[in-house]
C-alpha cells in the first residue's frame, strides 16, 4: 500500500512564509498525481494544489500567486510553499496520493500538519 507522511506545518506571522513536504512510501506502485487539501464546512476537504507526474499544476483560486507546488517523481515527494500567508490559510493541510489501478483511481491520504497564521 502507499502511505504518506507530512512534515513542515507550524505557527507563523501574516505574511510569512511555510514549506511544507510530503512523502509517500509507494511500496513499488506509480503514484500517479499528489497534493494538497484541507478542511472545509461539511466534513469536505477542498482542493489547495495538486501535481502530477509531469508536472502540471492546479491550484485552488485562494492560494493561486502565493502557493508553489513541486514535486520529486523518483523519491514520491510533493511540497509546498506557501508565501505570504494570510489569516484565511490556518488549517490541516492533508496530503493525497492517487494511482491507478485497474482504470480505476485509489486515494491515499496522510494524517496532516497543521498550519497556524498569526495576525
Amino acid at each position: 500500500q502507499v502511505q504518506l507522511v507530512e512534515s513542515g506545518g507550524g505557527l507563523v506571522q501574516s505574511g510569512g512564509s511555510l514549506r511544507l513536504s510530503c512523502a509517500a512510501s509507494a511500496d513499488g506502485f506509480k503514484i500517479n498525481s499528489m497534493g494538497w487539501h484541507r478542511p472545509v464546512p461539511g466534513n469536505q476537504r477542498e482542493l489547495v494544489a495538486t501535481i502530477t507526474t509531469d508536472n502540471t499544476a492546479v491550484y485552488a483560486d485562494s492560494v493561486r500567486g502565493r502557493f508553489t507546488i513541486s514535486r520529486d517523481n523518483a523519491a514520491n515527494t510533493v511540497n509546498l510553499q506557501m508565501n505570504n500567508l494570510t489569516v484565511e490559510d490556518p488549517a490541516v493541510y492533508y496530503c493525497k496520493a492517487t494511482r491507478i489501478s485497474g482504470g480505476l483511481p485509489i486515494t491515499y491520504w496522510g494524517m496532516g500538519t497543521q498550519v497556524t497564521v498569526s495576525s
